[in-house]
């Protein structure tokens, strides 16, 4: 009798996992298109103002700026000891 309650509590356990599983499937979904909705909208009005304001400079990419002077890459042969 046992065995026939543990099996029925974990069917239960799965079925209770499933349907919590499918609504945040349900809510990740819902906030990737607020995501990809909120940024169409962001570069819309930013394209909007710069026809406003032609003369602006330019907005800055994202990303952290690059300090000056610092190498971005190297290549592995410059590594290699000479000799």
């Amino acid at each position: 009798m046992l065995p026939w309650v543990t099996a029925a509590v974990a069917a239960l356990a799965a079925l209770a996992a499933w349907l919590r599983a499918g609504r945040l499937a349900r809510k990740l979904d819902a906030l990737t298109q607020s995501y990809w909705e909120l940024r169409y909208d962001f570069t819309r009005l930013r394209s909007q103002v710069a026809r406003l304001d032609p003369d602006a400079a330019p907005p800055a990419e994202d990303g952290p700026p690059a300090q000056p002077g610092s190498v971005t890459y190297v290549s592995l042969a410059s590594m290699k000891k000479k000799g």
